[in-house]
């Protein structure tokens, strides 16, 4: 296992609420991008922390940034009094990180969520995802964003350009260099807790759909729905309907 470092949070809900949420985010975002779900968390009367990965927002910066470093990483971020999280949610990059983590420890969490995860990328989507961290990093400004993703609201905009101004070039672009293959489907195949992935809509843009879905699915403790109309940041671009799925997969 990677030596750890401890990542920076934020959080919203009371600390002394009876339920628990870790958050962690994508490739080139930060912890505060996740804010929807730490919102629609805190209103159901959870505490939810969001973490800034390594090499992301202000954690500290290392050399390795394997899936397996940042799921050391989040594995040392412990809930309130060494109790296992009653949630973990993950993006992306962060889906990759909880499904190692909650594999190899699976004490760690009761429940993972998994939103679009990057289980396993294939050529074309490792080069869908170096193009557009490319373009974040080409212009890190707030008018890029708005740009590029109109609908979205204006936290996301705002924290989005903040996150490409704040991440590491060089770890995000490490990330995608030493995580050659990009497959944790062997750690999904080992998960034990109830796992929920909330997928984006195919027919925008998927990282987790297809012949890999079924593989996956192949797990009983896994399940999964859809967003339609979502491309990979589902609770950016369609946050109510991602909201709702959220509430419905914890009941």
């Amino acid at each position: 296992m990677p030596t750890p470092v401890t990542l920076p949070t934020l959080a919203w809900g009371a600390p002394h609420a009876a339920k628990h949420a870790l958050l962690i985010h994508g490739l080139g975002s930060n912890g505060a991008l996740m804010w929807r779900y730490g919102v629609t968390l805190a209103d159901a009367g959870w505490h939810a922390t969001a973490v800034d990965l390594r090499g992301h927002g202000v954690a500290p910066r290392a050399l390795d940034y394997s899936i397996a470093a940042y799921a050391a990483d989040v594995v040392h971020t412990g809930a309130t009094d060494g109790e296992p999280w009653d949630l973990v949610i993950g993006h992306s990059l962060g889906g990759a990180a909880a499904t190692v983590a909650s594999a190899n420890a699976p004490a760690w969490t009761r429940r993972l969520v998994l939103i679009d995860p990057g289980i396993h990328l294939a050529d074309h989507d490792r080069q869908v995802v170096r193009n557009s961290q490319e373009r974040a990093f080409a212009d890190t400004s707030v008018d890029a964003v708005r740009a590029e993703h109109p609908h979205w609201h204006p936290h996301d905009i705002e924290l989005k350009a903040l996150s490409a101004q704040q991440a590491s070039r060089w770890a995000v672009e490490q990330t995608s260099a030493q995580n050659t293959p990009w497959d944790v489907r062997e750690a999904a195949a080992r998960l034990t807790v109830p796992t929920h992935v909330i997928a984006s809509d195919p027919k925008v843009y998927s990282i987790f759909k297809g012949s890999l879905a079924q593989e996956v699915l192949a797990n009983p403790v896994v399940t999964m729905s859809v967003v339609a109309g979502a491309g990979h940041s589902p609770h950016r671009d369609k946050p109510e309907e991602t909201m709702r799925q959220l509430l419905d997969a914890l009941t």
